[in-house]
């Protein structure tokens, strides 16, 4: 059981409290601000989405003629009528670490609470969507349904990966919208990154006799200096302007005060526009460093852009939608294992992303309004088709 804060729909809840709640179980046809407020307060840090994917099952199972798969906490469910196309809605279910930010608040038009960006508003607008039209006679496109677990973690665990390597026929359809935080509008395809862990080599040697050492951290220096001299390139594609980034982002040498260290290291990470493949992005990273002897590196983590893919026939549609608005997404989303499969994918969700993770995470409620009508209007207009 859990209980479904009705906040929003209560005249005069805007000074935030509860005036009214109702305890049943998760209603996916509820007004999406309600539904947002029931899924923040369902805790679900990433390797504990058990209680959240146990309701969100139970609310899918309870649609006539949907298929509903279930693998550990990652839920599914799709729609098999016929339509001659399909869209995706995909988004994750687990937060970072609850910081006494649960349950969740509604104050002066805004709610409060872990994940209320990242990203159970975005969830709460597809589910909502998706048991909306299941079985509506205007809907124009098959769905796929997928919430999926640990996003926030290491990438070994993210339910969206394992389902591309165990059942990737439930990522096949003609576009996939994932409801990351995008301030309710479009962010379109997503940067690359390459994390290279850089380490030098020496010989440790007393300071006062540092002609009998090889100082690391000195091998680093011009390294660092061509980082540090590096100019980043912008780059259109497919209409949306990619800014690139070349950074040490942690650096550790030293064994004591009066000791040459023998050892330099630092993670040095590049992110890169969606027009750079992986092995493309690798080479001209190494090409600037240029790492000098006694200097190696190994991969710690390196993974492809995506193209914003706007010019797709479905994404033209959902662009009309949504007024046309759009623009690049900075970082990486898993829009990208979609972009590896040929599916285009956008990120659309409500929410300003810089208040992901933070203690005060929060997200305006009339976000979350705009991006379901926009994704309802979307999914029902025939021109979409």
């Amino acid at each position: 059981m859990v209980t479904l804060v009705l906040r929003a729909l209560c005249p005069g809840c805007s000074a935030g409290g509860v005036l009214a709640t109702v305890v049943g179980m998760l209603e996916l046809a509820q007004d999406p601000i309600a539904l947002t407020a029931a899924l923040v307060d369902i805790e679900s840090p990433s390797h504990h989405e058990a209680a959240i994917a146990d309701q969100i099952e139970q609310a899918l199972k309870g649609i006539d003629g949907v298929e509903v798969f279930r693998m550990h906490h990652t839920v599914m469910a799709r729609t098999h009528r016929g339509l001659g196309s399909r869209v995706i809605l995909a988004g994750h279910i687990d937060t970072v670490p609850i910081a006494e930010n649960v349950p969740s608040q509604l104050i002066d038009g805004t709610l409060h609470g872990c994940g209320s960006v990242d990203m159970k508003s975005g969830m709460a607008c597809y589910l909502h969507a998706f048991a909306t039209l299941a079985n509506a006679e205007n809907l124009q496109h098959d769905l796929t349904l997928i919430c999926y677990e640990a996003e926030e973690v290491a990438a070994t665990y993210n339910g969206l990966a394992k389902l591309q390597r165990s059942h990737p026929e439930w990522l096949e359809g003609d576009l996939a919208l994932l409801g990351e935080p995008s301030g309710a509008m479009i962010e379109a395809g997503c940067q690359g990154s390459v994390r290279l862990k850089v380490r030098a080599h020496g010989v440790r040697a007393h300071s006062a006799r540092s002609w009998l050492g090889d100082n690391a951290m000195h091998k680093l220096s011009p390294v660092i200096a061509r980082i540090a001299e590096y100019s980043a390139r912008e780059v259109e594609v497919d209409g949306c302007m990619y800014h690139e980034g070349l950074n040490i982002v942690h650096c550790e040498s030293g064994v004591a005060t009066n000791t040459i260290p023998d050892e330099a290291w630092m993670y040095v990470n590049f992110r890169f526009a969606p027009d750079r493949t992986l092995d493309e992005a690798m080479a001209h990273m190494l090409g600037v460093l240029d790492l000098p002897e006694g200097v190696d590196y190994e991969v710690s983590d390196a993974v492809p852009g995506a193209r914003p893919g706007l010019d797709q026939p479905a994404a033209q549609a959902l662009l009309r939608a949504t007024g046309g608005n759009f623009r690049a997404k900075y970082g990486w989303t898993d829009v990208a294992r979609f972009a590896e499969l040929g599916v285009p994918a956008v990120n659309f969700g409500p929410g300003d992303p810089s208040f992901a993770h933070k203690k005060d995470e929060q997200c305006p409620v009339h976000m979350i309004t705009t991006v379901s009508e926009q994704l309802l209007q979307y999914l029902t207009n025939p021109a979409s088709a």
